[in-house]
């Protein structure tokens, strides 16, 4: 199309009334302006744009050329400034609702590889437009915070300081955008608080930024980083619209999660128990009149919640805020009835996955931190019967001698003066020591994968039978306690016998398959021929090089001695406590 062909049909376009431009007319002025940007001309478009005789053709049809607009000032080449000022232009120009559907068309397609370039350019005139909306201001808001949200879980979440400091995917810096961005709304709520809609809308902004990607984020207060001051943005924002954080954390009620649809879920509420309770942000003006124990009762779903993922920063987050929510509490207080609750028996068998399955050591070790101190923070009949739960479910070594160490320095704690209780003193305690000294799985059990709880066991045996006058209250109870070490030390004698036969044949196996390797080795340097293959017996140890396997097979051996010298002072000390008379 020539010069003098687009100036008729420019002029025909300025003769038409809005109403009866088709389609094609649309089209045709997009293409027109895409072809100035393509060839450089992005002045002349600019200058075409402002002339006042051309504003009425601008206001009809000028919507169009924003996306192409936009996606040419993210290129920031030497027109940049030309299409920041035509753009500028045409929000103050063009109708808000066709420039609003235009610039969430755009965003709904962002090109991934510009995706925060885009944002960034986008979000100051989309602000600009919006406020100019009236009757739709709060659906359009909506629409363009989700459209906007909806993009950003698109780039990854820096993870580490380094990553963060670099914003190399510009998370960040569009995260600090959005901020922005909602300023003027969340004004325009505080002066009229009837604004039910547009505070449900920010609302909503809200809760999906605590859980993308805030859940994702490592958020440290001592470290003021951009992701930290965008969380606290997030944590002002939610009392600045009159949402009540006790109501968000605590109560939930089911009108506002109906209004929310899938934004309220409990990763966006556990973030803000985290961001709270362990991050203190905002905590000054979170109400003081809630009990340590209601606070950690509560939170224990957000807890269960973190730590039933897989994903190190949600594990992070649900053991410190674990450990957060326990350190209010008094030792010894939480009572038994707290147990019967579905969280708190979740939490502890998620913690005995993290102790027993995570690959991470710092979470593991951190795991057994914050088991530690759950368990101290339970009375007497709490502690018992937690231990009853963790010995029947674990079906771990580990985790189960940890809990018998934990029981035998229970019966430590309640020989002291003032501390006697029935739990662990007594034929209550006598119960929960059934669960201590038995075989599963009898006489096949296997004694080097269970060889921890085995030896915390036996010391256990051996403690109680020295104090036993401090333990035991009646000549019954201690005759009890006899029969429960006497079916214990009789099978694992039977084990031992069947485990030592078993790993002697194996280490005389392996003796002789190693003979039998050194003579085939002679035997081929002597000749041509080569034995090129041996059938293995034992399948055990066989992935290991024969120096492991005779060191692993000898080990068995020897822990099978250390076990039976603790059976004979088990009975040595049996023998000389029945010589004494009563």
């Amino acid at each position: 199309m020539n010069e003098e062909q687009m100036n008729d049909v420019i002029q025909r376009w300025k003769n038409t009334a809005e109403e009866d431009l088709n389609p094609e007319d649309y089209l045709q002025f997009k293409d027109l302006g895409c072809a100035c940007l393509a060839e450089d001309r992005s002045a002349e478009l600019l200058k075409f744009l402002q002339d006042e005789k051309n504003q009425g053709l601008v206001k009809s049809m000028g919507c169009v050329l924003m996306a192409p607009l936009i996606n040419e000032a993210v290129k920031k080449e030497k027109s940049l400034e030309h299409c920041q000022a035509a753009i500028t232009h045409l929000t103050q120009t063009c109708s808000p609702d066709e420039l609003t559907h235009s610039l969430l068309e755009l965003i709904e397609d962002i090109d991934p590889a510009a995706i925060s370039e885009t944002i960034l350019t986008v979000v100051p005139h989309l602000q600009t437009v919006l406020l100019q909306l009236d009757d739709r201001k709060a659906a359009c808001v909506g629409s363009a915070l989700s459209a906007l949200q909806k993009q950003l879980s698109r780039l990854p979440v820096p993870y580490t300081q380094q990553q963060e400091e670099a914003d190399e995917h510009g998370l960040c810096r569009c995260c600090n955008a959005l901020a922005v961005f909602t300023k003027p709304f969340i004004e325009e709520v505080k002066k009229n608080s009837e604004d039910e809609e547009l505070r449900t809308e920010l609302l909503k902004f809200c809760m999906r930024s605590l859980r993308e990607p805030l859940l994702e984020a490592e958020l440290n207060w001592n470290r003021k980083s951009p992701l930290w001051l965008f969380a606290t943005e997030i944590m002002i924002t939610l009392p600045a619209i009159q949402e009540s954080l006790p109501e968000l954390l605590f109560f939930s009620p089911l009108k506002k999660s109906t209004q929310m649809d899938n934004s309220q879920s409990k990763e966006s509420r556990a973030c803000l128990a985290y961001l709270l309770f362990v991050q203190l942000i905002t905590i000054d003006s979170f109400p003081a009149v809630f009990s340590p124990v209601f606070v950690l009762q509560c939170n224990m779903e957000y807890i269960n919640e973190l730590l039933s993922s897989k994903k190190e920063s949600h594990l992070l987050k649900g053991l410190a805020l674990y450990t957060k929510s326990l350190e209010s509490v008094q030792n010894n207080s939480l009572p038994v009835s707290l147990l019967e609750l579905k969280s708190f028996y979740s939490v502890p068998q998620n913690l005995r996955q993290v102790l027993t399955d995570c690959p991470m050591q710092h979470l593991r070790q951190s795991g057994l931190q914050v088991l530690q101190l759950f368990i101290n923070k339970l009375d007497a009949e709490a502690k018992h019967k937690f231990f009853r739960c963790m010995l029947k479910t674990s079906n771990h070594a580990g985790v189960e001698s940890y809990i018998v160490k934990n029981i035998r320095n229970q019966v430590e704690f309640s020989m002291e003066v003032g501390n006697a209780n029935k739990w662990f003193l007594g034929e209550e305690f006598l119960s929960l020591l059934d669960l201590v000294l038995c075989f599963p799985q009898g006489a096949e059990t296997d004694l080097l994968n269970n060889m921890d709880r085995i030896m915390e066991s036996l010391n256990l045996l051996r403690y109680l039978l020295i104090r036993d006058k401090v333990l035991l209250s009646s000549t019954d109870v201690w005759e009890k306690l006899c029969r429960i070490k006497d079916n214990y030390l009789k099978m694992l004698r039977v084990c031992i016998s069947i485990s030592r036969g078993y790993y002697s044949a194996e280490l005389k196996a392996l003796r002789e398959d190693q003979k039998l390797k050194a003579k085939e080795a002679r035997d081929a340097a002597r000749s041509t021929r080569l034995v090129k293959s041996l059938t293995v017996k034992h399948e055990k140890v066989s992935n290991m090089s024969p120096e492991e396997q005779h060191q692993v097979l000898q080990s068995a051996l020897v822990t099978f001695d250390l076990m039976e010298s603790l059976i004979f002072r088990i009975e040595e000390i049996t023998e000389e406590k029945m010589k004494i008379p009563n």
